[in-house]
């Protein structure tokens, strides 16, 4: 999987020097990749952008 194109962000309520943040890159088509902030040359999770928004919906009303 390339993802030489992918643009990480994190998220705006991930505090600066806290450690325990993901970022998220949902630039590339039918994909969204997370990784851990801590270890940005280790695994990437690759998740649908329909299970993805589903993930984000759910936990936005926890």
């Amino acid at each position: 999987m390339d993802v030489t194109e992918a643009r990480w962000r994190k998220s705006s309520r991930s505090g600066t020097n806290e450690g325990a943040c993901v970022e998220v890159a949902d630039n590339l088509p039918g994909r969204v990749l997370v990784r851990d902030t801590k270890d940005r040359s280790g695994g990437t999770l690759t998740f649908s952008p329909a299970a993805w928004r589903s993930f984000v919906d759910l936990a936005r009303t926890s």
